[in-house]
């Protein structure tokens, strides 16, 4: 993964620079991706016998006096205010800055900053945007001016997480297919339009609509869930072994479509460098558009299709399961964040850094440097993609003793296993072809 400093924020239209040639052996990424698989499954089925994660139970209560800085009024009031004017700057210099990423700083600021620097945020911090999204602010102050209280109307149960899918496949496929995604119109437009249905549907349904229908809030509580700060089940704020969080992820209509939009889109995003696949785009007789649309959809539909499989194969090895395929959906988390660590890493310490300097008006700053050299680079990368499904495999696993008799909980592994290393498989090819 390359970027080229010469030429900022050009690659916005998949997300970060191309990848070529990275210099590590695919014998041995492919050998240490297997066995350290392979090892952390025979590990678990030897030695873990007994669920051991205890989701929002867990955890070591922080100072009295923190969890009260942190849950004052004040500071919440001041995160809302901080949230709202970053909102209004970005539209500010949508509106009035260049139509030129390399001089305009709210590209970066939506497809870096937002986009790629809420994995950090969220694994340190918790889930830092529902205190900063500036739509629950709009809300509240548009409820405040209407003197409009109450929770609103119910939601449908059904629902779930669906609309934050959506949402996240919408931004997905502006940031790797829009013909033009950091042009100042087509963001304009785009964050506009997704504001405007987000508060229409939040003055129907209440504020709680963002925990179910933001795409952002959706996608930082999700990663949130490996963080080792939160929160218990009687509100204390806590550190906790992030297993314990993932472990209390809500089991929600709509889970298993939100990681797979984030995989899908992610490897997608992975392959479209691909030279096959630029000519395909270019000499379809669709149109490179719905061409690109398609083939990010094929993505999506590809990783959910294989985890639906394996649902189904566990549920034949192991036994019926009211819910089999949001029970190990809490898994697929992970591999997550192992992906958008290797795909966004370097976008993230090169363009963030330019992108805060335009913001401050500072004309003369360095060219950015890449922090790894070639090698280190791909070495991240590969441990990234590899820590992701081992972190899976001992996720899922502790759900499967949990809910399967001993003699088969690990045989109903297997399938989890087949698909861990089908992802791996795939994940590896995208970074070292």
């Amino acid at each position: 993964m390359v970027l080229h400093p010469a030429d900022p924020l050009t690659s916005l239209a998949h997300g970060i620079g191309s990848q070529h040639d990275l210099p590590i052996s695919p014998f041995y990424a492919f050998a240490g991706a297997f066995a350290a698989l392979f090892v952390s499954f025979l590990a678990l089925g030897l030695l873990w016998s007994t669920s051991r994660f205890r989701g929002e139970r867990s955890g070591l209560a922080l100072p009295a006096a923190l969890q009260r800085v942190a849950d004052a009024p004040a500071t919440r009031t001041a995160l809302r205010c901080l949230g709202l004017a970053a909102a209004l700057v970005v539209l500010l210099h949508l509106l009035l800055g260049p139509d030129d990423p390399a001089h305009n700083p709210a590209p970066g600021a939506v497809y870096v900053l937002l986009w790629v620097g809420l994995v950090p945020a969220s694994l340190l911090l918790g889930p830092v945007w529902r205190l900063l999204n500036p739509l629950r602010t709009l809300h509240r102050l548009l409820s405040r001016a209407r003197r409009r209280r109450g929770p609103g109307r119910p939601l449908p149960a059904q629902l779930g997480q669906w609309p934050a899918a959506v949402g996240l496949f919408g931004f997905t496929w502006l940031e790797l297919v829009a013909p033009d995604p950091a042009s100042t119109t087509t963001l304009f437009v785009a964050l506009t339009t997704y504001a405007t249905a987000q508060l229409l549907l939040a003055a129907r349904f209440g504020e709680r609509w963002f925990d179910h229908g933001d795409a952002f809030e959706t996608y930082s509580t999700l990663l949130s869930r490996l963080s080792p700060l939160g929160r218990r089940s009687d509100g204390r704020l806590v550190l906790r072994n992030p297993f314990h969080g993932l472990d209390a992820t809500p089991e929600r209509p709509g889970l298993v479509a939100t990681v797979c939009v984030l995989l899908g889109s992610t490897a997608y995003d992975g392959f479209s460098d691909n030279p096959a696949w630029i000519n395909a785009v270019q000499t379809s007789p669709l149109g490179r558009i719905p061409t690109a649309t398609l083939g990010l959809l094929a993505s999506i539909a590809l990783v959910a299709t294989l985890y639906c499989l394996c649902a189904a194969a566990t549920r034949l090895v192991s036994g019926p399961h009211p819910g089999p395929l949001t029970a190990f959906a809490h898994s697929l988390v992970p591999i997550a964040l192992g992906y958008l660590i290797a795909h966004y890493f370097s976008l993230l310490v090169v363009e963030g850094p330019r992108t805060v300097s335009m913001a401050l008006g500072t004309d003369n700053a360095p060219e950015p440097v890449p922090p790894l050299g070639p090698g280190g680079l791909a070495a991240l990368q590969v441990v990234a993609v590899v820590t992701g499904h081992v972190l899976g495999v001992v996720a899922a696993h502790d759900r499967s003793v949990r809910l399967f008799p001993p003699a088969k909980a690990v045989a109903g592994q297997l399938p989890l296993l087949a698909l861990m290393i089908t992802y791996t498989v795939g994940g590896l090819s995208l970074l070292l072809n």
